[in-house]
Parts: C-alpha cells; structure tokens; sequence
C-alpha cells in the first residue's frame, strides 16, 4: 500500500457549508450526512476552505454558551487554524500529522486550496491495510496531553 495518495483514502463529495450560514444549518446537515464535522468553504462556487466547524463547536460555543443557533453564524464559532494536506500528498504525511496534532479528521485540499475532501480516523482504518500505522494514529490522536 506503500505509495498511496491521500486522494486514495479521503472521502469525496463532502456537504460544506459556508461561514455566513447559521449554526442551526450546519448542524442539520451534518446529522443528515452522519458526520462530526463539516468543512467551511468561501463559497459552493469557489469551494476554497476556509475553516471547520465540528459538533463539538456547536456543543461548546453555541449551546453551552446560551447562543441562538438560527441567528449564531458559521463564522462565530468555527476553527479558522486548519491543518490540511494536499491530494497527491503520501499519506502517510497525513497519519502524521493527525496523529501530531490529535486531529480525528484531517481536510485534503486541491494546489488552489479548493476542499477535494477529507481523511478522517475511521478512512485509515478501514482504508489503510496496515494495522500497525493504523494503531499508532489513533493511539497519537487519543494520547491526553
């Protein structure tokens, strides 16, 4: 398997949403597409990414903090400080650095910076036929700091 493209692995035709769309939004989608997180792109034209927003976001910024989720916008609550890789990087490049940052989910970008899709913990483990560099990634991203 030795020489696989993080295109190889990723998920492809990813719902994202935008940084002006309502959290509300966001996390409707992400419960009828079963994700965790939802890439945010500039615009469905451009698909460049701009961010992430996960569950946990929502959780923590909007709900615990009394926010209204209609009128709460992407863009108030998302990650801007991404960590991606490319779509012909190796990847293992990616392992690494999911496993480097403690990310479950790592973006995977175009040379133009347009959101191609996304590897995340459970695409290397069932993509992946290596075992070992599986165990290790999930050990790395589950380590407490």
């Amino acid at each position: 398997m030795s020489g696989q493209k993080c295109s190889d692995v990723m998920t492809k035709d990813l719902v994202c949403c935008t940084p002006t769309d309502t959290v509300h939004l966001a996390a409707q989608s992400m419960k009828a597409q079963d994700v965790g997180s939802m890439p945010v792109i500039d615009s469905q034209e451009k698909k460049r990414l701009v961010g992430i927003v996960t569950d946990r976001d929502l959780a923590l910024k909007v709900v615990a903090a009394g926010l209204d989720p209609g009128k709460t916008k992407v863009e108030d609550v998302m990650s801007r400080k991404l960590v991606v890789c490319k779509v012909n990087d190796d990847w293992q490049m990616a392992l690494d650095a999911m496993g480097q940052h403690q990310l479950r989910r790592i973006p995977v970008v175009d040379d133009q910076g347009r959101i191609a899709g996304i590897i995340a913990q459970a695409d290397v483990a069932t993509r992946i036929e290596k075992p070992a560099a599986t165990a290790k990634v999930v050990e790395e991203i589950s380590r407490v700091a």
